[in-house]
């Protein structure tokens, strides 16, 4: 291994390798491609560090002035690729690299600048990474080295062309690493595409999977979700902890409730700007923030420190989330905890995601307020507080303190304000508890109003509810009954507000827009005022009528029953049951012994009809005959034809279509030939066009171009 990574891995505290990371950093492979498939948390990322660093520095222990970048790593997601970049700046430290990144939501102009200053690696997501190169930011020219890191990711979200595009135009040279947590066949022919005999490893089947982290599923009653999240990072008081939900909703939600109970929280979803998302990881990597609530944005690459427990408030869909979710705790042989919210109605499905990504979970309950209390006690007994010298200002305090109040007043208000500093836990139901129906309670002792409004008048609960609260200073829990009828609205109060609601109205009990309420001496019939009161129940339907009989005509409608068939007989054609004509039925205008074949009308010739033989009888001499038929009133003549042979008026508007071609030449107004001659005349003789010539049988002179 080179020296200046060497002494940077062990200021980290990295006294072993991980598996991956071993693998990766054997001799045999220095200079091969190579197709790696880790779980998540395995050191992937210092380990293709380490991996490129022969190929990038080659026998030399620091890089030279930074130009063209020579290594390029390619994350999904935009948190991913910060990570990567702190975690090879602080490896490649002690080589003078320069480290830059190129990621979605940042300013691509000072991403641009630092491209032109030069740098040795360049780390960022696809989208940006293309964008540069198109724009002739990034040079790719220089490479020798190409890493994706979550290529299946990468895939799944849709930048399989933008990994191609910036394959292609790397150099054909260049080493190329692809880290993956698993090999789909998407993945194996971008491999066998872009990548030289690469050599596959794998780590999955080396260590069981996620040795590190203990696997629990809680059962929790239907209503106490939230309530179980709660009592768990109570009880989880001093880790920071991480909280996963399907939707944005759930997230906003979370933050809330357990903002409001004193947890210091933040949040990280999609919907977030990349500046937010960035605070948000800061806040909990400085320990400002202890809880974070996220959708599966989170879930894959990214490393808090000191991440002990991570809680699925909501199931994840499949196996892969399970996995991804869980590995942002017991990283880098740390331990921690993956928790499963269980409600009855996701019990199922929890074995089954816990069955098919082969874990074996723990399935227990959620803390209790004992569980909780009886560890604040253990946290308290042993904070360091108590084995630290005393100041000398602190022994003067003790001793006063002491001279006021005996040791166990003092020990047992300490105590108490311990236990003040966080939330009290909640109290949970037994996991099989069922939803409880609601309670029907009965509304009294009570007194009827009755209000000048009605049906007619178009009175609903809906406004009236509303009309007595604000105009008779009630509480909508002191109304009951509201029954509207056709010309008044009986209403029912409770017998406590009755007096208070006949002060406020005074003595016209006039409520608003000379609506008046009057008390009523009894509880009103349900069915008084002509009509059905809103809250009672529909009368049953009385029983429908006989329909009257009706006289049948003389027959009446039955037919008669068929005649019994002899054996072998056909049924015949028709029959009752059926809605055809029976066989005694027949035409009244049809000859006796009528088939339909042999019918023909009474004037039509026998045989075929002769071909072109009919013609209208009148149409020979008819006026309309063609080439016969004149107008009456058009008499003879060419004036009549010039008469009747102009064209339509509304033709005539329409423009003419322009000619074609060259235009005919303009004729000599001299020329008779062209002037119109009335019918019956004869036209003039042609007058001699003037001599062009000139006296002595000269030509005209011809005009020149000037």
């Amino acid at each position: 291994m080179i020296t200046p990574l060497s002494e940077a891995l062990a200021e980290r505290g990295f006294d072993k390798l991980t598996p991956v990371q071993n693998a990766v950093t054997a001799d045999d492979i220095m200079d091969q491609d190579l197709l790696v498939s880790a779980q998540t948390g395995s050191g992937k990322t210092v380990g293709f560090g380490m991996a490129i660093a022969p190929t990038l520095l080659g026998t030399e222990e620091r890089f030279g002035p930074a130009a063209a970048p020579l290594a390029l790593v390619i994350a999904p997601t935009r948190e991913l690729a910060f990570q990567v970049m702190r975690e090879l700046t602080w490896l490649y430290a002690k080589t003078g690299a320069i480290v830059t990144s190129c990621v979605g939501g940042m300013d691509s102009r000072q991403e641009r600048r630092a491209l032109e200053r030069g740098a040795h690696i360049v780390v960022g997501t696809p989208g940006r990474l293309r964008d540069h190169i198109e724009r002739n930011a990034l040079d790719l020219g220089e490479l020798r080295a190409v890493v994706l890191d979550e290529a299946d990711e990468m895939l799944d979200m849709g930048f399989r062309e933008d990994l191609e595009f910036m394959l292609s135009k790397s150099p054909a040279e260049r080493r190329t690493l692809m880290f993956s947590a698993t090999v789909s066949p998407m993945i194996a022919k971008l491999a066998k595409q872009y990548q030289r005999d690469a050599r596959r490893i794998s780590t999955l089947g080396s260590t069981d999977q996620h040795a590190d982290i203990s696997y629990q599923a809680l059962r929790v009653a239907a209503s106490d979700s939230e309530h179980a999240i709660f009592n768990l990072l109570r009880f989880h008081a001093e880790e920071s902890a991480i909280v996963f939900a399907n939707t944005r909703a759930a997230v906003s939600h979370l933050s809330a409730r357990l903002t409001n109970r004193g947890l210091a929280t933040v949040t990280l979803s999609g919907e977030l700007s990349q500046t937010e998302r960035t605070h948000a990881l800061q806040a909990m990597r400085d320990g400002r923030a202890r809880v974070c609530v996220a959708t599966d944005v989170a879930a894959r690459g990214i490393d808090l420190p000191n991440l002990n427990l991570v809680i699925h408030a909501d199931l994840p869909s499949n196996t892969e989330s399970l996995l991804h979710r869980s590995g942002r705790t017991g990283r880098a042989g740390r331990k921690g905890i993956s928790a499963l919210i269980v409600p009855p109605r996701a019990v199922r499905k929890a074995e089954n995601l816990l069955k098919w990504a082969k874990i074996s979970a723990e399935w227990t309950t959620a803390p209790s307020v004992e569980d909780i209390l009886q560890k604040d006690e253990e946290r308290l007994l042993a904070d360091p507080a108590w084995t630290t010298p005393l100041t000398e200002d602190e022994q003067t305090f003790a001793a006063k303190l002491l001279a006021l109040h005996a040791p166990e007043v003092v020990a047992a208000a300490y105590l108490r304000l311990y236990q003040q500093r966080n939330a009290a836990p909640e109290d949970l139901l037994p996991p099989e508890t069922k939803p409880a129906a609601r309670e029907h309670r009965e509304f009294g002792p009570s007194r009827w109003f009755a209000l000048s409004v009605g049906r007619d008048d178009k009175a609903e609960p809906r406004w009236i509810l509303p009309l007595l609260c604000r105009a008779g200073n009630l509480d909508k829990t002191a109304i009951g009954a509201i029954r509207v009828q056709d010309n008044e609205t009986h209403v029912e109060l409770t017998e406590a507000s009755a007096a208070g609601f006949m002060a406020t109205l005074g003595a016209g009990g006039v409520l608003e827009d000379g609506i008046i309420a009057r008390p009523m001496d009894s509880a009103p019939d349900r069915n008084s005022g002509g009509g059905r009161p809103s809250d009672a129940p529909r009368a049953p339907r009385a029983p429908r009528a006989e329909a009257p009989a009706h006289p049948r005509p003389a027959g009446g409608y039955d037919r008669p029953a068929p005649a019994a068939r002899a054996e072998g007989e056909r049924k015949p054609r028709h029959s009752a049951t059926t809605k055809s004509k029976p066989d005694a039925y027949k035409p009244k205008d049809k000859p006796e012994g009528f088939k339909p074949d042999t019918y023909r009308p009474k004037d039509k010739p026998e045989g075929p009809r002769p071909k072109d033989s009919y013609k209208p009888k009148d149409r020979a001499d008819s006026p309309r005959a063609k080439d016969s038929y004149k107008p009456k009133d058009k008499p003879d003549g060419p004036r009549a034809k010039a008469k009747f042979d102009r064209p339509d008026p509304v033709a005539r508007d329409k423009p003419k279509p322009k000619p074609m071609g060259k235009p005919a030449p303009i004729g000599d107004a001299r020329d008779s030939s062209k002037r119109f001659t009335p019918p019956g005349q004869a036209k003039p003789a042609a007058r001699k066009p003037r001599a062009t010539a000139r006296p002595g049988g000269a030509e005209p002179p011809k005009r020149g171009k000037r």
